[in-house]
């Protein structure tokens, strides 16, 4: 005969102060936790957003990033002919020279300046991104003219519509805002490609090429081709794949959290256990007359077992509700392949809640196995003449 879960429920209730104390506790852990899997999740969001299946990455061979990569003129030339390659409405080949390279800026965050990432292109490269202006309009091929990303707008004073920024050779005008949803594109700034590889002497030494294969069947085809080609001396790799290999940057902040998450989860384990604890101690008369209406001792280790389960829960829902308001709240982090900042949102999803949860539920589990146990081996009459 199992015991009926009210009269856990009850108990929880009649031992509220001691239940909410313990739950808060757990609650304060899985928010910990939430915390940096939002984060995580968030930057991944950003990374994956920015790429499409078509698009094709390339690389001088060797380069591990756009940063460090060297494109010349020549190579694009042979490269943009390579069959499997789109063609435009007006005939052209879909691919992107492009060249990117980082300026310093004051931030909300940091007046002594952070890491932003500058690409220069044409306008055919534009064209190739699923993008929206917000405000103002696109740079004009062979102006000092940028467009910016629209997290970088927010957390870039300089960077606003209508400001002038000072790097290269001179001064540039900030003449539009991007959005690209949650894109990593949101954190870069946009220029004319013979206009930013002048002012940094860099007409010939470019970043790389960005391809668009015809369909997806074509795309590791296309791959093959450019990397076996021995004339052209490239890497290619999906979109994906490299935004993919970027997401590292969220790999020690996960790591450090989850390691505090696990220290705290030992602390919250053992208050929870201290909670059943004291309860057992203080319902030995509960106990004592449980047994003599017949529940076995399985049933008292189950209920016992089931209440530091509903308390574990208690505290899981808390912490979901504690991380709740991170969700979409803007924040930046240094990316260690471009050596740049890349703005993001929080990402409170549905899974992160529900892990959280049963994180909480694993606290619960160590810290009331114990308890539930002893409460199980009481004997009828010790536990009876116990007050």
């Amino acid at each position: 005969m199992a015991i009926p879960i009210a009269y856990n429920l009850r108990n929880l209730a009649v031992r509220r102060t001691t239940t909410l104390m313990t739950a808060l506790g757990i609650a304060l852990t899985v928010a910990v936790l939430l915390s940096v899997l939002a984060l995580v999740s968030g930057l991944r969001t950003a990374f994956r957003s920015t790429s499409n299946p078509l698009h094709i990455l390339v690389l001088r061979k060797g380069g591990t990033a756009e940063l460090n990569s060297a494109i010349t003129r020549d190579v694009y030339q042979d490269l943009k002919v390579k069959p499997g390659i789109a063609v435009s409405s007006l005939g052209e080949p879909m691919a992107s020279l492009e060249m990117v390279t980082v300026i310093n800026l004051p931030s909300v965050d940091s007046p002594n300046g952070m890491n932003v990432s500058l690409r220069g292109l044409t306008l055919e490269g534009v064209k190739m991104r699923d993008l929206k202006l917000t405000r103002g309009r696109w740079f004009q091929p062979g102006q000092r003219e940028v467009v910016v990303g629209k997290a970088t707008s927010d957390r870039y004073p300089a960077a606003r519509l209508g400001e002038q920024l000072r790097f290269g050779k001179g001064l540039w005008t900030v003449v539009g805002v991007m959005d690209g949803g949650h894109s990593a594109v949101n954190s870069e700034i946009w220029g004319d490609l013979g206009q930013v590889s002048s002012d940094f002497n860099r007409q010939d030494g470019l970043s790389s090429v960005l391809v668009q294969a015809t369909d997806a069947a074509t795309v590791p085809v296309l791959i093959n081709s450019l990397n076996d080609d021995q004339r052209l001396n490239v890497k290619a790799m999906t979109e994906q794949s490299y935004y993919d290999a970027q997401t590292v940057s969220g790999a020690p902040l996960q790591a450090l959290g989850i390691f505090v998450s696990i220290i705290m989860a030992v602390g919250s384990s053992f208050a929870a256990m201290n909670t059943m604890y004291a309860a057992v101690a203080r319902r030995a008369t509960e106990i004592g007359t449980l047994r003599v209406l017949g529940f076995s001792k399985a049933s008292i280790l189950f209920s016992f077992f089931l209440e530091s389960l509903l308390l574990s829960v208690l505290g899981g829902l808390l912490g979901c509700l504690l991380a709740l308001p991170l969700n979409n709240v803007e924040t930046g982090i240094g990316n260690f392949v471009t050596f740049s900042e890349i703005s993001f949102n929080f990402q409170v999803t549905v899974p992160i809640m529900i892990a959280g949860v049963i994180f909480a539920l694993l606290m619960g589990a160590v810290g009331g196995l114990l308890p539930a146990r002893m409460a199980a081996k009481k004997e009828i009459l010790i536990a009876l003449r116990e007050t």
